[in-house]
Parts: structure tokens; C-alpha cells; sequence
């Protein structure tokens, strides 16, 4: 199924790599006010390092280029991703702290976040410059906006002629017209696809999907949750829904990140849209059936009993 065999890693992921730290409260507190919390729990997360591991997991030759901070919650998310089988070479130390998720979770699963991007913002566009190579050996590139836009930008201007792109563009922000050309797929949630139309949000995920291949990407994927994906090819101009399976969802941290990753892979593996979307709903299906991000992302054999 390989197809050039000069490609090194099927996935390149570049992007963020948080430390989440996430306390339970009954309630949040006011201004002013103290509540007192459960035990804190620290995981490794942001959209990056989470797809790096996704990817990994499922058997992905996977790399990931992101900074940390020369710190603890640095050295923590290198050893999750090394555990995960992922390639950090591509990883930079140093520049900030690393970035952090501040969490607060009540009661009915709200949660209230923080985030300090630390290393994250300082990934640079000399930093994609300075990794050719892992470009060079990368069958896919998929990056995520938890990074400085000029440095996505530098991503999207960074791939040889026979890789592909694929971005999710969360958290949501303007797209410069030549970074959405090089798009195939983009891959936006309800929220994401809102965002990038405006006013010009059609009330169907159909009429989404049909005006966001307007802004210029190859293609583009919708997600939905539990009722699963619509893909969109700009060469045909086929719309398509791919079911998810029905699973009792407990937590679904990171399923996205999951979803956008699985995709990613099988695109490189040389699968049409449609049918890479499949395998990747499956893949964020059984996500949500466990707690976390990383810790909830399945190995191709539990995905294949599902």
C-alpha cells in the first residue's frame, strides 16, 4: 500500500504541545473567591501532540515538529510522545515555558480552560525553514492553529510537490487564500465551518461543506460528532455523509484531534477521501468511549473490532 517509498514518516504533525492541568471543582469559583479542588491530574495535550499520538498509536511511521520549554511539563510530553512510538526529533526545547491548559472541570463535565501558549508561540517560521528534511520525508503534513498563523503560513509554502496538506483550523482564525489552496483536506467542526463563513453559513452541513470548498481547499471534511462526517471533493464536487458508528460517548477530549489524525494517515496510504474518512470516524468513535485525549486514542486493532 505504500506508495513513495521515499517518504520516511507517513505523518508529519506540526503544531502545539501542551501540558493540561485539570482540577475538579464542585463549582467555579467567583471573583475573589477560593474553592478547593480534587488531586490535580497533568496530561500531555495540545492539537499537535495529541495527533502525533493518535497517528503513532494506530501504527503511523509519525513525526511531530512543536516547541516545549526546558522544563518538567516539557520533559513529560517528549516521554509521551517517545512512549507512543512518535518521532521527536523535529521537537525544539526552549525559548518559553511550555505551554499549559489551566482546566477546571464541574460537576456536569463543563469545563472552564486557560491556555498559555509558552513555547508554542514561539515556533517560527525559521523553525519550519530550518526542518526541510522532515518535509523532504513527510508523505503528509497536518497542522492545526495552535501555532502562530505566519508559522502555518510557512508550513503551507514548506511541502514538496507530492505532499499533502491537511489543516484544522482550530482555534479558528483567518486563513491567508494561498494556505486554504494548498488545503486537501480542511477539516472543520460545526463551530470551525461557522466561523470561517459568517454570515454566509448556509443552515445544512450539506451547504457548509459546498461554500467552504468556495474559499479554494482541494477539499474539506465536516465533522459531526455522532452523526459522523461529510466529505466534499473539489475535483468532483461530490458530497458525501460517512456514518459514525453508535457508541455511548464519555469523554470527548480530543476525539477531534484523533479523527483529523486517523484521516490524515489513510490519505497518505493512498485512500480516497470517503474511505479514509470512514476508518477515521471509527477511530474517534472509540476515542470518546474512554476518558482523556491521548490516554482514550485506540491502537488499528481495537478499532477494528468496533
Amino acid at each position: 500500500m505504500h506508495v513513495n517509498d521515499h517518504h520516511q514518516y507517513d505523518l508529519l504533525v506540526v503544531g502545539s504541545a501542551n501540558a493540561d492541568l485539570v482540577i475538579g471543582v464542585e463549582r467555579r469559583p467567583a471573583p475573589g473567591e477560593t474553592v478547593l479542588g480534587s488531586d490535580l491530574a497533568v496530561h500531555p495535550g495540545g492539537k499537535g501532540g495529541n495527533q502525533a499520538v493518535a497517528a503513532a498509536r494506530l501504527g503511523a511511521a509519525t513525526a511531530l515538529l512543536a516547541r516545549v520549554g526546558d522544563d518538567a511539563h516539557g520533559r513529560l510530553l517528549l516521554e509521551a510522545q517517545r512512549a507512543a512510538g512518535v518521532d521527536t526529533e523535529g521537537v525544539l526545547v526552549g525559548g518559553a515555558p511550555t505551554g499549559v491548559a489551566l482546566i477546571t472541570v464541574d460537576p456536569s463535565g463543563d469545563n472552564s480552560i486557560v491556555v498559555s501558549p509558552g513555547a508554542n508561540a514561539r515556533l517560527t517560521p525559521e523553525d519550519i525553514r530550518a526542518a526541510g528534511p522532515l518535509f523532504e520525508a513527510a508523505r503528509v503534513v497536518s497542522v492545526q492553529l495552535e501555532i502562530p498563523l505566519e508559522t502555518v503560513a510557512e508550513v503551507a509554502g514548506a511541502l514538496s510537490p507530492d505532499t499533502r496538506l491537511v489543516l484544522n483550523p482550530s482555534p479558528p482564525a483567518p486563513l491567508p487564500d494561498h494556505v486554504l489552496a494548498a488545503c486537501d483536506p480542511l477539516v472543520v467542526n460545526e463551530h470551525e465551518a461557522r466561523y470561517m463563513l459568517g454570515e454566509a453559513a448556509g443552515a445544512t452541513p450539506q451547504e457548509w461543506a459546498r461554500a467552504l470548498l468556495k474559499l479554494g481547499p482541494r477539499s474539506v471534511v465536516v465533522t459531526l460528532g455522532a452523526a459522523g462526517a461529510l466529505v466534499a471533493d473539489g475535483r468532483t464536487g461530490d458530497v458525501v455523509l460517512v456514518p459514525s458508528p453508535k457508541v455511548e460517548a464519555v469523554d470527548t477530549t480530543g476525539a477531534g484531534d484523533a479523527f483529523t489524525a486517523a484521516l490524515a494517515w489513510r490519505l497518505g496510504l493512498g485512500e480516497q477521501l470517503a474511505e479514509a474518512a470512514a476508518f477515521a470516524v471509527r477511530v474517534g468513535a472509540v476515542a470518546v468511549t474512554r476518558q482523556g485525549a491521548q490516554e482514550s486514542y485506540p491502537s488499528a486493532e481495537e478499532v477494528s473490532v468496533l
